[in-house]
């Protein structure tokens, strides 16, 4: 960990940008990126520091000389280890529109952590139109089908005024399947 999986130069002033693997020290500076962008949901601090220790290799870290301009979260649910679960996509006011977020779902996707996902799921509220565009788009650019249901009811927040969460299902995605019959070809020869 730590070593960037990827460098990409970026136009203009803006420097280098990397594409890393997060490590505990990026909890506070994850937390402090979530809290900037709204209208996403912000955790405690302790579960960024946990999402960078416990689910690292499922989480991107976008850095621009050496600040942190982006974040996705990311797991794999127990019980269905085909998914891939999104749980944030935060970029920096001045980052974005550069296609940080699509270039960060990439990195993941390609991620070892990953290997064997055929879909990847994540809820968007109806209000955020970034997000809800950013995963039509991803669907549309895997060539993947993209089905949308809810997944948490306003009254599921209890007291909390919350919006309902929509789920997106994006996938199957197109060689996940055969990357996966390969890997078990591989394991009995």
């Amino acid at each position: 960990m730590g070593a960037p999986s990827r460098d990409e130069r970026t136009g203009g002033e803006a420097g280098v940008l990397e594409l890393d693997v997060p490590t505990v020290r990026d909890g506070p500076s994850v937390h402090a990126l979530i809290a900037a962008c709204k209208p996403l949901d912000l955790n405690s601090t302790y579960a960024y520091l946990l999402l960078c220790e416990h689910f690292a290799g499922t989480c991107v870290i976008a850095r621009q000389d050496g600040r942190t301009v982006g974040f996705v979260s990311a797991y794999r649910p127990p019980e269905r280890p085909e998914v891939i679960f999104v749980w944030q996509v935060a970029v920096a006011a001045e980052a974005r529109g550069q296609g940080l977020a699509r270039r960060m779902l990439a990195e993941l996707l390609e991620r070892p952590a990953v290997r064997g996902c055929r879909y990847l799921e994540t809820t968007v509220t109806p209000s955020n139109a970034p997000s809800t565009r950013l995963f039509r788009g991803l669907a549309r650019e895997l060539r993947a089908e993209l089905e949308e249901g809810t997944l948490f009811q306003e009254e599921d927040f209890g007291a909390e005024r919350h919006e309902a969460e929509t789920l997106f299902r994006v996938g199957p995605i197109p060689g996940r399947h055969d990357q996966k019959r390969q890997e078990r070809k591989e394991s009995t020869a």
